[in-house]
């Protein structure tokens, strides 16, 4: 098992930044996939970005390709989530999720139930 938690979420005004982290904790960190999420009040929650614990080429979400950048130090177990050029759109909570990297392919990285770990959320509120 693996355990994850949030940090970095606050309030900002549109076109301001955020770095989120995840502090992973438990199995080697290596061996996952990981993925930052997002919900807004009353909809459902969306996977913004991705990656292999172990490298690899990031995936990213249409809504955040070219503001958002996923990163990830394995010396800390950490993953990151910079955020530029934030609009009020942006504003949810956000999720940091882990599962075993050789279930994270195609269509699952996104996807909700595809994931078993999840921390418990940081908040990101972004103002106009």
């Amino acid at each position: 098992q693996v355990r994850l938690v949030e940090s970095g979420g606050g309030s900002v005004q549109a076109g301001g930044s955020l770095r989120l982290s995840c502090a992973a904790s438990g199995r080697s960190y290596r061996n996952y996939c990981m993925a930052w999420f997002r919900q807004a009040p009353g909809k459902e929650r969306e996977g913004v970005a991705g990656i292999y614990a172990g490298g690899g080429s990031p995936y990213y979400a249409d809504s955040v390709k070219g503001r958002f950048t996923i990163s990830q130090d394995n010396t800390k177990n950490t993953l990151y989530l910079q955020m530029d050029s934030l609009k009020p759109e942006d504003t949810a909570m956000y999720y940091c999720a882990a599962e075993d990297a050789n279930r994270c392919y195609g269509s699952r990285w996104f996807r909700r139930a595809a994931y078993d770990y999840w921390g418990q959320g940081t908040q990101v509120t972004v103002s106009s």
